[in-house]
This record gives structure tokens, sequence and C-alpha cells, in this order.
């Protein structure tokens, strides 16, 4: 039985503080985000377009001539257009995402039109019951109204402790749940204690009193001039004390924008439009815009300023503070300026549910929930308990999306801003809404731990190709048991484009590998940092890396199913990534069908810097390998490079043909699948395994009369005395 990992997860990192690096997001020519190396002087920018009509439908239908671009007021060609249409994909909820969009053939996984949600709890500005009760409408949302596509994160945030990311960017509905159930309400219970103040004279002062009445000098006040004398020290006491509470206050509201600001700028890294569906009751909107003049405070302040009392009179009061305007409108630029739009769900709208005991509603919060959400281009939603249907309105309208795409070549790597307008022959009472601008790339090192993290997450979300480093997996579920299988993955990871554009010594090579199953739920992962010293003279100095690459063992534990394993690597110095993601079936071997895996070619021993995954006990005999013959082990190549003068020797382990001899026939396909005339295999040996049920056989292959280039080789291996067989290909090239 194969050890257990220990989980070094990667979507549990804690916002803003150090976290494990991660990589770039996806994509091909033509759709992948800036890059951030400086590689490439074409940059293709991407303008998700949402199109509402009157009556708060999406408006379908529209063609490229119907929308213009202009990039710094500068009009751009659109290079590439395409629509994405959720409801016409058709799967039913909790069914995985259909595999193209409509007219674009292309799958919203793969696609800036793809939705984001950011499940945002407010810890500081809400009551403790109302989060509580405020999760069930948020896990409703998720699990009822969402489309299966869509990606969605959950985090909390709070003056003690910042943003927290609970969980990444994922379509796991599982994992959402889970995330929602629990988040993250590790928190420090300050209660804000007033001190004692006693008002003391200096013992000299007192002396100096009690002196002068006897000796006449000082006359003691009458009670009515003693009580006005109280009355305006009280008063004056009273302003300084609210004046500091109100300062408190705003403290504690700048902080707050501070760090949601923080959020937004890591958030612009996620490609695509991003939903924040922030849980909060909000904070006063008194110290936002103030009470204005009217009522009985605004007529005590006009009567101070008449009696020349000034000192009294607090000008926030009455028309809110003006730096606190300004770190909130900054906060709110930089939610516009990343494409996120604030949904602000007022959990007050909780109250009529909650206990006796519960604290009175934040006053104002309501109204600052509405500018926040207003300004972004979001809504107020007053009431929690039916967040479904009124955030299904949110849902409805962004399900359809013009995905608009431009290139430039002269934009200056310096992470600089740059405004988009869009402008549209829409129909009568028809509006659009569309990202607002967009950042230039600039230096990976540049990033924040955040941002590398969500471009990780992002990457390993969606595993659509990327191709900045050469990267090649082959994945073979071996029986481990009846319900069990051991999956060994092979990750080889090209030299020269690992090492392309690094200067320093040392490299980091992280990888990362994430298997979902066919609901879109994550079953097993594995991560790793291998560190490289280029320096060195040995098997892993430069020369030696640059010559083929590394190549990385590690495995997952997976039962019967269909999954889809996603790979992701990256150069840490440079950020240069490669994405690849490979298919893989897990048979129900109890059932005794006959099962072939994927043919295993053997590898050139000494070619590959070779990596092995670390077992949790730190011992390499508690994780079985599974690649022996005859009792020798072999390396298998992930992506077999074939001669056409050589015979290429290769292993196919078959589970349950029975006795008797077997047949092998081979067939050469294309890329696409078309069977194609050429290539040669033979049957070497059946070995014999021990393993009851087990063949291990050894072939040849020798790829004549096929010219340079990919193919796909598809074997089948039969047993005529029982007629059972099974059919299984790996790609291979010939060079």
């Amino acid at each position: 039985m194969p050890a257990i990992r220990p989980r070094l997860s990667l979507l549990l990192p804690v916002l803003l503080l150090a976290a494990a690096p991660a990589a770039s997001p996806q994509g091909q020519t033509g759709s992948r985000p800036p890059s951030f190396e400086g590689r490439s002087d074409l940059l293709s920018i991407e303008v998700p377009v949402n199109v509402i009509g009157r009556d708060g439908q999406p408006v379908r239908g529209l063609t490229a001539a119907d929308f213009e671009v202009f990039d710094d007021g500068k009009p751009q060609k659109v290079s590439s257009f395409e629509v994405v249409d959720l409801e016409a994909l058709q799967p039913g909820p909790g069914a995985p995402a259909a595999p193209a969009a409509v007219a674009a053939g292309r799958d919203p996984l793969e696609s800036g039109a793809r939705r984001h949600f950011f499940l945002l709890f407010d810890l500081s500005f809400a009551r403790p019951t109302a989060v509580l009760k405020a999760r069930l409408a948020a896990r409703e949302f998720v699990l009822r109204s969402l489309h299966p596509s869509d990606l969605v994160a959950v985090a909390t945030i709070s003056l003690e402790q910042g943003p927290r990311l609970v969980l990444t960017f994922t379509p796991d509905r599982a994992q959402l749940a889970r995330a929602i159930d629990t988040l993250d309400t590790q928190r420090v219970f300050t209660e804000k204690n007033d001190p004692l103040r006693f008002l003391i004279s200096p013992p000299s002062e007192v002396a100096s009193a009690a002196s002068g009445a006897e000796q006449g000098g000082m006359t003691p006040l009458r009670n009515s001039d003693a009580d006005a004398v109280l009355l305006e020290y009280l008063t004056s006491i009273s302003k300084s004390a609210e004046r500091s509470q109100k300062s408190f206050e705003i403290a504690r509201i700048s902080a707050m924008t501070r760090s949601m600001g923080d959020m937004a700028r890591a958030l612009g890294v996620v490609q695509g439009r991003k939903h924040i569906v922030y849980f909060s009751e909000g904070f006063n909107s008194r110290w936002l815009v103030g009470r204005g003049t009217d009522g009985r405070e605004g007529a005590e302040d006009a009567e101070y300023i008449l009696s020349g009392r000034t000192d009294l009179v607090d000008t926030d009061n009455q028309f809110g503070n003006t730096g606190l305007m300004t770190d909130v409108n900054k906060m709110l630029e930089e939610f516009r300026r990343a494409d996120c739009v604030i949904q602000a769900v007022d959990i007050g709208g909780l109250r009529a549910g909650a206990e006796a005991g519960d604290a009175p509603a934040r006053a104002g919060g309501q109204e600052s929930l509405f500018y926040m959400a207003n300004e972004t281009g979001g809504e107020l939603f007053k009431d929690a308990n039916d967040l479904g249907r009124q955030l299904g309105r949110v849902v409805q309208r962004n399900s359809v999306t013009y995905l608009l795409t431009f290139d430039r070549t002269d934009l200056k790597r310096d992470g600089s801003y740059h405004r988009l307008r869009i402008k549209a022959s829409l129909p009568p009472g028809a509006r659009l809404s569309h990202r607002t601008g967009y950042y230039a790339p600039r230096p990976f090192k540049e990033l924040d731990p955040l941002e590398k993290n969500l471009l990780a997450s992002d990457g390993i979300a969606s595993a659509a190709p990327r191709r900045d480093i050469e990267l090649n997996v082959l994945a073979a579920p071996f029986r481990a048991n009846a319900n069990l299988a051991y999956v060994p993955v092979i990750i080889e990871v090209g030299g020269q484009s690992l090492l392309a554009e690094s200067t320093q010594d040392k490299l980091g090579l992280e990888l990362y590998t994430y298997v979902t199953d066919e609901k879109g739920e994550m079953r097993d992962f594995f991560t790793r940092q291998v560190g490289l010293d280029l320096a060195s003279k040995g098997g892993n100095g430069r020369d030696a890396v640059l010559k083929t690459g590394v190549k990385y063992y590690g495995h997952l534990d997976l039962g019967p199913g269909t999954y889809r394993i996603r790979v992701l690597a990256r150069n840490s110095e440079t950020g240069r990534t490669g994405v690849e993601s490979v298919s893989l079936t897990v048979p129900s071997y109890k059932d005794a069908a006959a099962e072939v895996l994927p043919p295993l070619f053997f590898e050139t021993p000494g070619k590959w810097l070779l990596v092995r995954e670390r077992p949790e006990d730190g011992r390499e005999g508690s994780v079985v390998y599974p690649f022996t013959v005859n009792g020798e082990p072999y390396v298998p190549a992930a992506r077999p490079s074939l001669s056409r003068r050589t015979p290429s020797r290769l292993c196919l382990v078959a589970y349950n043909l029975g006795s008797g001899d077997l047949e092998i026939r081979g067939q050469v396909l294309s890329p696409d699948g078309r069977n194609l005339p050429g290539g040669r295999l033979a049957l070497v040996e059946r070995t014999a395994t021990g393993l009851a049920g087990v063949d291990k056989l050894i072939a040849t292959f020798q790829p004549d009369g096929l010219e340079a280039g990919s193919y796909v080789l598809q074997v089948a291996v039969s047993n005529p005395a029982t007629g059972a067989s099974d059919v299984s290909s790996t790609p291979f090239v010939v060079n």
C-alpha cells in the first residue's frame, strides 16, 4: 500500500503573508495573459464584455463589428472575438462543464470570460452571529446558483489579521462548502475599555488655592456661575471624547480600506471579472459623508459658531472626513482597476432571526455598503436570507460574455495602468460593462506572494496548456488493491526552456500536481520545490540541465473513476511556466476485466536529472516503485522521442488477460486520431511477474515510414484463448 504524503497545500495560504511560490496563469497565443518575463514583444489583451438589455437579461447575437476598443484613447484592432454563452453549454447543477463555448469553439475554462466569485467575510465590521448565519446563505449560493465552470474563492478580512484566504479559486464545490462551513474564524477578541481618569491637581496648586481663600484673595463662585463653568467644561470634555472615538473609528476604517486595496491589487493578476461577494454590516457612513447641517446636532453647531465657540464644532461630523473619503476612494479605484465588482451583502438583513442578546446593527452600515457596491458597478443586497435569488440576477446577467482581444507590441513592462473604453452598437436601452483598464506586465520578482499564489491557483483550476517551459506528463494506474490504484506521475521539464533568461547560480523549480474527478472535485495532489545548484560541476550543473532537463517522479492514490491530472511547473526566478494536463481512467480492478496500461517506453539511462518524491517517513522503501521488468528497474519516458532507424523497447503492463499465448497489434495515429501507415510493433517476451493476473510484456517498436513529427501509438493486447483484450495508447515523437 503506498505511503500517504504530507499535504503541502497550495490551496490554503495566508493572504498577504509569505506563501509558497506558485505559477503564472495559462494561455496560448492570442489568449494568454501578458507574460511577466519580457520574452515577447507581442502581448494579447483580453477584454470580457457583458451587455444587459432593458429587461435585465443578457443581450445575445452581437458580432465583432458591433464593438470598438480604445486603449488610452487610441483605437485598437480586435484580433480575436469570441462568445461564451454559459446557458448554451447545457450542464445541469453539479455536472461537469461542457467542452466548448458556443461560436468560439473554446472551453470557458481556458478563457478570460470564465467567471470568478470571491466570497469575502468581514469579521470586524459585522456581528459574529451575523457572520455565522451568512455562511448558510453563501453555501446555498455556491451549491445551487453557480455554473459548474465558475471559479470561487473564500476569504475573510479583519482588522487584526488583514485579508486571509481560506480557499483559493476553485470549481470544486465540495471544497467550497467545507471552506464556507469552517471559515478562518481565528480572531483576537479584544474589548476596548476606557481607562479611569482622575483630575488631581498638583499639591502646589491645592495649597495656593487654600491660602488665597483664607486671605480673601479668591472669590468663591456663585452656584449659577459654577454650573455654567462646569457645563462648558463638561461639554468640551464630551466633544473631545467624541473626537477621540471618531478618530479611533476612522483609523479602523482606513486600516481596513488599505488591506482591501492590497487585496484588490493582488486580484488584478487573475484574468477575467471578479465578483467580490462582500458579507458585512458595513461601517458608520457618518464618518464618510457626514450628517449634514440639519437636525438637532446641526442646530447646536450653528449656535456654537454664532457664539464664537468654534472649537466645539466638528466639521467632519457635518461633511465627512476628507482623509477617510480619500482612503475609501483609493481602495475602490484599486477594485475597479483589477476588474473587481463589489456585490455587497448586508448581513444585518439576518437580524430578524438573531438572538435576543445581539448588539444592534451598525449605524449607517448599509449606506457605506451601498457606496462601495455602487462605485464598482455592483449592487447592495439587503436580505441575505434570500441571497441565492438576489445574486442569481448577477449570475444570469453575466451568463453571456463577449471576449474581445487586441494586441500590443509597444508596452513598457513597468506595471503601468492603461485605461480601456469600449463603444458598441447596442439595442435601445441596453448597457454594457467591461474592465476599465489593465496593468502592463512587470518583472516576476516584483510580484508579492499573494499574486503568485493566485496565478498558480488560476493556472491549476483552468489547466489550459502553457508552453513557456517544455513540459510532458505520464501517468499510469497500477493496481494497489481491489479499490485503489497507485498512480505514478512522471514529469519531464525541458532544460533549455527552464533555464532561459535565468541568471542565478541557484535555481528553484516548483512543481504542483493536482487531480480532479469528473465532477471537478479535487481528489489528491503533491507539490515539490526542487533546488538546483547550476554552478556545480556535477550532474545538476547548468550544462547538465541544459542538455536535457529535470525528470520528477511522484505519485497519487486514486480509486476507480475518470480523472484529469493538472501539472504546473515554474522557474521561481523568472516565472517561466509550463502547464499541462492529462486524462486518466482508473479501472475497477475488483471487476477482473482485462486492462492494459499505456505503453511505457524505456528511457536511456543518464539522460535526465532525476528527482524522486519524498516519502512521508523519509524512507525510499516506503513507496512502491512499479517500473520494473524481471526485477530490474527502468525509467519510462513521458513523451518518447524515437528514431526511425532503431527499434525502441517498451513495456506493456496488463491485468486479467488469462493464461495462453498473447497477441499484440500496433496502430499509428495522427494527433487528431486519424489512422496512419507506418511503424512496426513486435512482441519480444512475456515476463514472469510472480503476481496473479499481472503480465509485463516486453516489445519493440520502430517508427519506420513516418516523417519527423508528433504521433500516437495505439496498442491492442488480446488473448485468443480467453477472449480477453484491451487497448491503450501513448503519444510519441519521431526525430
